[in-house]
């Protein structure tokens, strides 16, 4: 069986969201703070869920073209390669968090919880993984 992790990067928080074992979907897990800790807790959680697989979402331009944070992203990579031994993809995350915000929206009744930036975070990675699965099938 096979279980991939996918990563929304931020400054602050990461957003993880998981496929199901036999990769059918994508669902959001949880969202961490990004502190010294970060890694411990991302190699803990690929070990207590099983995952095989890990993408990196890759922050782009509208044009495709890399951002700032484009470079610091893939030395997240690097490192999340070097403590978990999983080679990370890294997969276009244009609009993902605009995407997860509009089905907050629709599906979360309560204005305060839709303000929940960790919230977004865990769906923006959800909607990556979602695009990653579509794209493999």
């Amino acid at each position: 069986m096979e279980r991939i992790m996918a990563i929304d990067y931020g400054e602050k928080r990461i957003g993880i969201a998981l496929t199901d074992p036999l990769l059918t979907f994508a669902y959001p897990y949880k969202t961490i703070i990004n502190d010294a800790r970060t890694f411990t807790v991302i190699n803990d959680i690929i070990r207590e869920m099983g995952v095989t697989s890990l993408i990196i979402g890759l922050p782009l331009n509208a044009d495709g073209s890399e951002k700032e944070i484009t470079l610091r992203v893939r030395k997240f990579g690097e490192n999340i390669e070097k403590i978990t031994g999983l080679k990370p993809g890294f997969y276009d995350e244009r609009y993902s968090s605009s995407i997860a915000q509009e089905r907050i929206i629709s599906s979360v009744s309560k204005k305060s919880k839709r303000r929940d930036k960790g919230l977004v975070d865990m769906n923006a990675a959800a909607v990556i993984l979602e695009d990653y699965l579509r794209e493999i099938k």
